[in-house]
């Protein structure tokens, strides 16, 4: 990568902006005025932090238009849903700013000849290294829980949505933020290991691959510093005998295409039984295809352009794969003329394990569907997967569709009769190869703090 990076509109293919890519000695400069600001924003109370989390709340809405645009015209999310990841984030600033005081309160505790207190203490700077699919949320999931603790953080963004990173460092200092608590990184890859082993940064955050995780895992690990990896996912939605399937197929097409269909924890594989296959199947690809894909800024459209021109190869590319060991393509699989990397609604049959629509993650609008025998088979197969993010259960049986959930399902979060994304009061996160640690719910207030415990004897 050359020391300026250009953005590109994946709906046309045309250049965006420019941006000057940082040295590595002002990298390691603004490593230590994030130390600097954490010896300061330690100290401030819960109250103040939350002050300014609300602040952040209140200025995204009131610029969530213009938010809307710029996330459109960065990485080609449907305007009309970019509303709701603004909204999204101002919730998440605000749970964390009504909740973190109760969630990092010092907890009493007995002890024999005394009493102990076990204290939640901030570590110092954490480094954040986010993807452009949510060019928002991605960054105030992490950030906003560690800033309540007292952390600073430090943020490596993908690059294709600089634009949206460097606003978002704007609205925090416009709402009272200090400088420095929150820092944008325009870096490339390349320089994240430098970071991740100075001695002031205590611990690393990634949504991203499995790839790009380990690597990130294993030099924190080198370093002896935590790590939280939120990866990648095949998610499994179950339709099982006594599904209901009209709601079924609604949901499954929504959960599918959702931002594009691309999103970590959206609905992949369709596990169907035999008894509503056909039904299933035939239903949602007449759906598939009403979708209206194209220009992002039409609010009628429900699927914009894949963000990137090398996504849309691989997608492509996986998606052909699979054709070629045997699956079927029900309707779309090619890739069309013109400018913009935009990527057909698409659905596959006849999936078997080697596929990579069977195996591994397809990012975009591109549905698999597997066929089993009966329920038992259903859950057997969402398993057989090397992910475990999420996943979502049809059935008229709740209290049943609830056991299968809880005991059986090996993910780390399950929709039952419905799809619902991130909210900010449940934790989020995966386990296998979707990674470790959980975001949101209080969780995340508590992955980078030192759970100290101080025993008093009297």
């Amino acid at each position: 990568m050359s020391d300026v990076y250009q953005t590109v509109n994946p709906a046309n293919g045309e250049p965006i902006e420019s941006y000057q890519m940082i040295s590595d000695d002002k990298v390691r400069t603004l490593v230590v005025q994030a130390h600097e600001a954490f010896l300061e924003w330690r100290k401030t109370s819960f109250s103040d932090r939350g002050e300014i989390l609300r602040n952040i709340a209140r200025i995204l809405r009131e610029r969530k238009d213009s938010l809307c645009d710029l996330m459109t015209q960065e990485m080609g999310k449907p305007i009309r849903q970019g509303g709701d990841e603004v909204e999204l984030c101002a919730a998440i600033c605000e749970y964390t700013a009504d909740n973190g005081a109760d969630e990092l309160a010092d907890e009493k505790r007995p002890l024999e000849g005394g009493h102990a207190l076990v204290t939640y203490q901030p570590l110092g700077v954490i480094l954040g290294i986010q993807p452009w699919n949510f060019p928002l949320y991605q960054v105030v999931r992490y950030s906003i829980a560690n800033i309540m603790a007292g952390n600073t953080v430090l943020l490596k963004h993908a690059p294709n949505v600089w634009g949206s990173a460097l606003e978002l460092e704007k609205i925090c200092r416009e709402a009272g933020l200090p400088e420095n608590v929150f820092t944008v990184l325009l870096i490339d890859a390349k320089q994240t290991a430098p970071i991740i082993e100075h001695e002031y940064v205590r611990g690393v955050t990634l949504t991203g691959s499995p790839g790009a995780g380990s690597k990130v895992a294993a030099k924190a690990g080198e370093c002896l510093k935590k790590s939280v990896l939120e990866l990648g996912s095949n998610d499994a939605y179950l339709v099982l005998e006594d599904a209901d399937i009209e709601k079924a197929v609604k949901t499954c097409v929504q959960a599918r295409v959702i931002n594009n269909g691309e999103t970590c924890v959206s609905a992949k594989r369709f596990i169907v039984v035999d008894k509503h296959y056909e039904a299933f199947r035939d239903a949602m690809v007449d759906q598939m295809q009403k979708l209206k894909y194209g220009d992002p800024t039409d609010p009628e459209n429900d699927i914009g352009p894949i963000a990137r021109d090398d996504l849309r190869e691989t997608l492509h590319k996986l998606v052909s794969e699979s054709i070629e060991k045997g699956a079927k393509c029900l309707i779309g699989g090619e890739v069309p003329s013109g400018p913009g990397y935009f990527y057909p609604p698409t659905v596959l049959e006849n999936l078997k394990p080697g596929m990579p629509a069977y195996d591994e993650e397809l990012f975009g609008p591109v549905a698999s569907l597997i066929r089993v025998k009966d329920d038992n088979e259903a859950i057997e197969v969402a398993n057989d997967s090397r992910y475990g993010l999420g996943g979502g259960i049809f059935s008229k049986d709740q209290a049943r569709a609830i056991d299968i959930a809880r005991n059986m399902f090996d993910t780390g979060m399950v929709n039952i009769n419905g799809y619902r994304l991130a909210q900010p009061h449940l934790p989020f996160g995966g386990v296998k190869d979707s990674g470790y640690g959980r975001e949101h719910g209080g969780f995340g207030m508590k992955e980078f703090v030192n759970a100290k415990t101080v025993m008093v004897i009297e």
